[in-house]
């Protein structure tokens, strides 16, 4: 399954520049009306929203700030949408080395029932990309980027699930409530400035990514500034899987990070190792990203016209940020029946010490059968109560024989290892 520190934001960087049709592409309400809201689908506080393009069946797409074109992950979806292309990039994935290539397709309609896109370049994938779904628990075709918030103030509510899309100029003055920071958009990415105090209490005046499209909670990139250290207290983790590869690092925390007047306490963060392509993050002045499981705790509203970002706490801004203390990152298999695969695991964890190994297949957990979980609950059971005790019962493969396998039982308590 998915950790909630699984980078899913695509950090993708172009290496050839993508020239737009001489038209204005944007995101348009279909009526004239000055707000509406649509409902998103919520997975670890990631949006997903069901999008038709050119006519053809809705399909999910993730929201992500952090990516400036929109993305199709299958050529096979493309090709069957007859969508039209005119010539192919490279792109750098993102653990920095994997080269992807991708399709441009230039002046594409995309509908999301109430708001439509128009003119919408989108770069498609040659080699299908559905691994997300082994990692999120909900099928995922692609993302939408930059284009949804340039023209419109867009505010997410994840309490309610709501998005509400404002008319260009409808939202002039701040909402009751919301408190408001500058918010720069540079290369079409939104930034805002922050203070980071760290475990060993150094400080660290911060530029950061909002970064919809990433699940973990803050990520500090360490080769941007000396004074970012990795707290003693750590482990080394695969970071998660992304377009283009794994990435590799550590998990520790920070004591607090503040702006515009919120202070978050205790907060899990990642520090990525460095790759050869960091200077594309060096180039950029970024330290770092503020994540979906960070932003997710407050009501948000992203104006990018102004370049303002107006927040308020929402109805989890206390909740403690917690790391997975099972040892298991779960998957689910792209199956009709409902599959989930123990995808990686920690060693010396818990999970580890009670005799789970990787491919192991989870057929119950505290005697539910798994036909009963999402992979959402099942992320958020093993990150919830240390010493909670966990029994599952798994599956082991001994060959490639389907029929030859073992069923056991086993359990252990949940440890906080950060």
């Amino acid at each position: 399954m998915f950790s909630k520190y699984l980078i899913i934001g695509f950090h993708i960087n172009l290496i050839i520049s993508l020239a737009l049709p001489a038209q204005v592409p944007g995101f348009y309400m279909k009526d004239p009306v000055k707000k509406l809201e649509i409902p998103f689908l919520e997975s670890n506080n990631l949006i997903i929203l069901p999008v038709s393009i050119n006519g053809g069946p809705p399909i999910n797409f993730l929201l992500d700030t952090g990516v400036k074109t929109n993305i199709l992950f299958s050529k096979t979806i493309g090709d069957q949408l007859n969508m039209k292309y005119t010539r192919k990039l490279d792109l750098v994935g993102a653990d920095g080395s994997t080269i992807l290539t991708a399709n441009v397709s230039p002046t594409n309609h995309m509908d999301l029932g109430k708001i439509q896109g128009n003119s919408q370049t989108i770069l498609v994938l040659d080699n299908d990309f559905f691994e997300l779904e082994m990692v999120i628990g909900v099928p995922v075709f692609g993302v939408i980027g930059y284009e949804f918030f340039k023209y419109n103030p867009v505010k997410i509510d994840y309490d309610k699930s709501i998005i509400t899309f404002y008319e260009t100029g409808a939202l002039k003055w701040r909402p009751f409530g919301y408190k408001k920071v500058p918010m720069k958009i540079e290369n079409n990415k939104p930034y805002i400035s922050g203070k980071v105090k760290q475990i060993s209490r150094e400080e660290l005046d911060a530029k950061l990514l909002i970064d919809l499209g990433a699940n973990h909670g803050l990520l500090l990139n360490m080769e941007t500034s000396e004074k970012i250290k990795i707290p003693t207290k750590h482990i080394e983790s695969d970071l998660g899987r992304s377009l283009g590869g794994d990435l590799y690092g550590y998990v520790g925390r920070v004591k607090s990070l503040k702006f515009g007047g919120l202070n978050f306490s205790n907060i899990i963060t990642s520090f990525p190792e460095e790759t050869e392509f960091s200077y594309v993050i060096l180039e950029s002045g970024r330290n770092g990203s503020l994540g979906s499981e960070l932003l997710g705790r407050t009501k948000l509203i992203l104006d990018y016209q102004r370049e303002r970002f107006l927040f308020k706490k929402g109805d989890t801004f206390s909740n403690p940020f917690e790391f997975d203390m099972s040892g298991i990152t779960p998957k689910m298999l792209p199956t009709e029946e409902r599959r989930f695969i123990v995808g990686s695991i920690r060693k010396n964890s818990p999970a580890e010490l009670a005799g789970i190994k990787r491919d192991d297949e989870i057929m119950e957990i505290n005697r539910i059968p798994i036909d009963f979980w999402e992979l959402s609950d099942v992320v958020k059971l093993f990150r919830s109560e240390e010493d909670r005790k966990v029994n599952m019962k798994l599956k082991r493969f001994k060959s490639d024989n389907p029929e030859d396998f073992e069923i056991f039982d086993t359990q252990f308590l949940l440890k906080r290892q950060i």
